[in-house]
């Protein structure tokens, strides 16, 4: 498998996945602006979108949208623990935050990442993601995971998302059990060998 990647955005969340799971693959950075590949391959052959992640589970067959992908790489290594088994009550509340946090905090981001947005409207949108911590924050108060069964992928994308406030103007400290979080999912192996390849730490 192969996964287009750039470094510290989305994808560092399927890519911790991978790690977590043991399963053997391949990094190719993306450079979205240009649309190629590191090695000059054209992107939007692998993802017409143009936007990262993408995951090559075989020649010709691509997997895109994080969500998505997370939990096919989670389904690839059961005994890892990643995403609890499909049809239970589980499993329908690991997509019920996976959807929450890729549409209400991970795009929730994206308007404070244009240049052009007018600071009356960032400080709107920093507001609307405040009530998504506040949500998220008090039910991590009384656990140190989003499912009861412990790390899945959703604590892997939460982490990643959670990671671009100092990059807006969000002060993290609002929220001391988000704070936490962060702290217990950073400190995984998994997580430390993700960023170390990515160059976000050394």
């Amino acid at each position: 498998m192969k996964l287009y990647y750039n470094p510290g955005v989305c994808s560092l969340a399927p890519h911790i996945a991978l790690r977590e799971a043991g399963l053997g693959f391949s990094l190719e950075k993306v450079d979205p602006a240009a649309g190629r590949t590191a090695s000059g391959q054209d992107y939007l052959a692998v993802n017409p979108n143009g936007y990262v992640p993408a995951l090559e589970i075989e020649p010709g067959l691509v997997l895109t949208e994080g969500p998505a992908i997370m939990q096919y790489i989670a389904d690839r290594a059961p005994e890892a623990g990643l995403a609890p088994a499909n049809g239970t009550m589980e499993r329908y509340k690991l997509q019920s935050w996976l959807n929450f946090i890729t549409s209400e905090i991970h795009k929730g981001f994206s308007p404070l990442f244009k240049p052009g947005m007018p600071a009356e409207a960032k400080t709107q949108f920093k507001e609307l993601l405040g009530k998504r911590f506040d949500y998220v924050a008090q039910h991590l108060s009384t656990q140190d995971h989003l499912l009861d069964s412990g790390f899945s992928v959703a604590d892997a994308y939460l982490f990643v998302t959670t990671g671009w406030c100092g990059f807006v103007g969000i002060e993290l400290e609002r929220w001391p059990a988000l704070v936490a979080f962060r702290k217990r999912i950073q400190a995984r192996p998994a997580v430390q060998a993700a960023m170390r390849a990515e160059g976000l730490i050394k």
